[in-house]
């Protein structure tokens, strides 16, 4: 197998009803990539999937697949496969006849499609479980059937809708490995829709962020958590205290800015100028306990332990600052007035603009 780059060229999809569910939008998925598409629920991603899929028509622009303009083209004439959140697998038929069925719609003979479905369950490490009905697997295993099942013909590119949502937190860490060890195995290009950012980060080699209907931000994971491109992707991926103010003056990179709670230094990569309205993002696990170049006083509300972290809440001045520690067993005393700090290269202020809805809770505290 091998996979196929797939591209969007100024691609909007508005219903009958008016509503603009994706706006112009360009995009490149390179080939052999995954690629995953983050954002909350209705912000457009999986519209985009389904334009690429063939069951949504772009109302505007144009996708291809390999370099060929996929107008016209129904879903069966397109070289993806398209795995739904549900898995949609046939529960009286075996595992192998499961797998098989795409290729005995495409009149594939009995031998060489269940030939073609034991190859793929054992790439899927289910070649011991062909005879079974899907409801005696668990949902991992159901999950991996399903992936061989769209295999099977042999796709360019693998379209997958939030497959793992419906499994419980270690059977999704655990799937995550899974998926993108038979991404690398296979070649072909996967696009990945999800909500959840630990997907994304774990198992993308890019990630896009997108927010009612329009990408943000697209590049590395690394690149998207530490180098957020917008007010929305910094706090939408990740967790970030968030300190609105306004820019006091703007040198060499960074810029001093003013806050409810004091003046605070932070990297500037947009340039933003003195008098420009701001927003202050610094990671919890980039708060240090004690005095230093960024430094606020907070009491602490909360300690929750994590394992091998424990995650300190404070409240100064009515906003709640969080502090993400590695769990050493031993802490100083936290009474009364404990002094919170963070490094200006550690923080960036951005423009303003729209917050994730943990986000907005937080800059509204």
């Amino acid at each position: 197998m091998r996979g196929k780059d797939v591209t969007l060229e100024g691609v909007s999809i508005t219903y009958p009803n008016g509503f603009t569910a994706v706006h112009p939008t360009d995009l490149t998925v390179e080939a052999g990539e995954f690629f995953s598409i983050l954002g909350p629920s209705g912000c457009g991603k999986t519209t985009i999937l389904r334009s690429v899929s063939g069951f949504v028509e772009p109302t505007a622009g144009r996708v291809l697949i390999g370099g060929e303009d996929q107008r016209g083209r129904t879903p069966n004439d397109r070289n993806t496969a398209l795995i739904f959140q549900n898995l949609a697998l046939f529960p009286l038929m075996s595992v192998r006849d499961n797998v098989a069925f795409g290729l005995e719609a495409r009149g594939i003979s009995r031998r060489a499609r269940h030939d073609k479905a034991d190859e793929l369950l054992a790439l899927v490490a289910l070649h011991d479980q062909a005879d079974k009905k899907p409801t005696e697997l668990s949902g991992g295993q159901r999950q991996r059937v399903a992936i061989a099942r769209a295999l099977a013909v042999e796709p360019a590119v693998l379209l997958l809708d939030e497959p793992l949502s419906a499994l419980d937190l270690k059977l999704r860490q655990h799937m995550r490995a899974e998926l993108r060890a038979i991404q690398k195995q296979t070649g072909v290009t996967f696009i990945y829709i999800t909500h959840d950012q630990g997907e994304a980060l774990t198992m993308s080699d890019r990630i896009a962020v997108m927010n009612e209907g329009r990408i943000e931000q697209v590049g590395t994971g690394d690149a998207v958590y530490a180098e957020p491109a917008t007010a929305f992707a910094a706090s939408f991926v990740g967790e970030s205290n968030i300190l609105a103010g306004r820019i006091d003056r703007s040198e060499d990179g960074y810029a001093a800015i003013e806050t409810a709670l004091g003046g605070f230094r932070a990297r500037n990569p947009q340039g933003l100028p003195a008098g420009a309205g701001a927003l202050l993002f610094v990671r919890p696990e980039a708060m240090r306990l004690g005095g230093g170049e960024n430094t606020v006083a907070g009491q602490l509300t909360r300690r929750d332990l994590e394992g091998p972290f424990v995650n300190l809440f404070f409240a100064a001045g009515g906003q709640e600052i969080a502090v993400h520690l590695t769990n050493s067993g031993a802490l100083p005393a936290l009474d009364g007035d404990v002094a919170l700090s963070f490094a200006a290269e550690d923080a960036l202020v951005l423009p303003e603009g729209a917050l994730a809805a943990t986000g907005q809770e937080m800059a509204a505290q």
